[in-house]
């Protein structure tokens, strides 16, 4: 009896630890996915040379516009372009010739060396939702985003496991003068998180600021040796590049900070409705944009982008996860990996109003073309409503914890000893169970992924808890991160030295809302 009894404390003891285990949050960051599966490869190579040749076509006899932007109109006439006013017409086989010098892979560094990610070749880097005006809580319902929002999507980005990056815009921040939100927003992803972000595109002298404040965090010599901030630069589709984009992207490149090219397109609005025409038009503005990223800095590192989505021809509303956007996104990942280049695209991008159905089918069939697709940097990977209109609190969290299959995903089939199982086959044995064997006990643990936020209760026991919904359970979640939530250390005087920053930087200038 009495060794009975010892086995039950052992057991209940147990059961006690891992439930302690369960309950405890723990502040992790996984790497970077680096696939062991196969891209998906949509067109054959015949279908890729006449949309490379066809996109050639486009620079060398439509052209491109780069507006208000007379040293960007010198640069391309001395690298041979034909420039008539603001048109730029590209001869054949220069824009890609100058492509040549982008690297195929960079390094982006984290304040926070463990949190460094490589982007290009074979990994996928996660990073948040960029630019709504709005924010959809379930507390708050849909409002103007705040600061205050700002910095709760930081901290939840920096305590969210599967998330590789802190981002850039997570939501526009609007109780803030439009000229100084963007030092406040930067302040927070270098002091709230020390997961890499993005700097400011909103205007070249922005771009500027967020590289002075990269000099006071890195170190100025290492900010101009090393990438420390990947920023988006959109071009206006059709073939528009426009002076304040373009502006920022000079910046960047000059002092070796990332870009990524990125059209940012409508099918039917802002593209021709069918796929190859869409992939031509991306081929041949992200060929020119790069180019000219090449001819500011050479070796400058860049990412091919392509974020595209199709219209409802009902509506004129912009539809997600559409099997047209998914075959686009298939398509780009192989004329990106054609020239070599890091690519973006996909994200968790959805229609819906609410974190609903639509919202988890729209975001799964966006991931899931990503991964298949050879994304290296998946912006908007949570917390996508609306479009990109609203930036949801309960959607970040699930969009986060489901990037955790991703991962999984992305690490294929295993077939050592261990994965093989014979021996745990050989002592279970016809009419057996696994349960209990030494195999399952050894393994338990890592062999299945495990959601942090969705409920596999029995029913029952799912009723007595309140009947919770997923919505509910990620508010849950919510919460239990942000009261979670520690504050990386970083050293006092670059703290210090921050803040005057953008302290001086406030004074210089009057508050301006437009």
């Amino acid at each position: 009896m009495a060794d009975t009894a010892t086995r039950k404390r052992s057991r209940s003891g147990g059961g006690a630890a891992r439930r302690a285990e369960r309950t405890t949050l723990k502040i992790e960051t996984a790497r970077f996915i680096e696939r062991n599966i196969p891209n998906y490869n949509i067109l054959t190579e015949d279908a890729l040379d006449i949309i490379e040749a066809n996109a050639e076509t486009i620079l060398a006899e439509i052209g491109v516009n780069f507006v208000n932007n007379p040293a960007a109109l010198e640069r391309w006439r001395d690298a041979g372009a034909e420039i008539e006013g603001e048109r730029v017409r590209i001869p054949r086989g220069l824009a890609r010739k100058l492509c040549q010098t982008a690297p195929a892979k960079y390094t982006q560094h984290a304040r926070n060396p463990a949190k460094t990610v490589e982007i290009g070749g074979n990994t996928l880097v996660c990073a948040p939702v960029y630019g709504p005006p709005f924010v959809r809580d379930v507390e708050g319902g849909r409002r103007y985003a705040t600061m205050a929002d700002f910095h709760k999507f930081v901290k939840l980005g920096y305590m969210s496991k599967w998330l590789h990056h802190s981002g850039g815009t997570v939501c526009e921040p609007t109780d803030v003068p439009v000229n100084k939100r963007h030092l406040d927003m930067l302040l927070a992803h270098m002091t709230l998180s020390d997961k890499p972000f993005m700097g400011s595109v909103t205007e070249p002298s922005r771009a500027q600021d967020s590289v002075e404040m990269c000099e006071i965090l890195f170190g100025k010599d290492f900010v101009q040796e090393n990438t420390v901030m990947t920023s988006l630069i959109n071009i206006n589709s059709p073939m528009t590049f426009d002076d304040v984009m373009m502006g920022a992207l000079e910046v960047y490149a000059k002092n070796n900070q990332a870009c990524i090219i990125s059209p940012f397109i409508v099918g039917g609005a802002m593209a021709p409705v069918s796929v190859a025409g869409t992939l031509t038009q991306v081929m041949a503005e992200v060929l020119a944009g790069i180019a000219y990223s090449q001819l500011v800095r050479p070796g400058a590192p860049v990412v091919f982008g392509a974020f595209v989505t199709s219209i409802d021809m009902n509506s004129g509303a912009p539809t997600f996860g559409t099997p047209e956007a998914s075959q686009i996104l298939y398509g780009a990942g192989q004329l990106a990996r054609r020239l070599g280049l890091p690519f973006r695209s996909g994200g968790g991008l959805c229609a819906s109003k609410l974190p609903d159905a639509q919202a988890a089918y729209e975001t799964s069939h966006t991931w899931n073309a990503a991964l298949l697709g050879g994304v290296n940097f998946m912006l908007h990977s949570c917390g996508w409503l609306e479009g990109g209109l609203v930036a949801s609190f309960e959607k970040f969290v699930m969009d986060a914890d489901q990037l955790g299959i991703l991962h999984k995903l992305a690490e294929g089939v295993a077939m050592d000893e261990n994965a093989q199982a014979m021996g745990a086959i050989a002592e279970v044995g016809p009419g057996g169970h696994y349960l209990g064997c030494e195999h399952t006990q050894e393994n338990f643990k890592t062999a299945f992924w495990r959601s942090e936020v969705l409920d596999y209760k029995p029913f029952e026991t799912w009723d007595e808890d309140g009947a919770r919904d997923t919505v509910a359970l990620a508010a849950v979640r919510v919460a239990k991160l942000i009261d979670g939530y520690q504050q990386p250390p970083l050293d006092p005087e670059i703290a210090a030295a921050l803040a005057k920053y953008v302290a001086d930087k406030k004074a210089s200038m009057p508050d301006a809302f437009v």
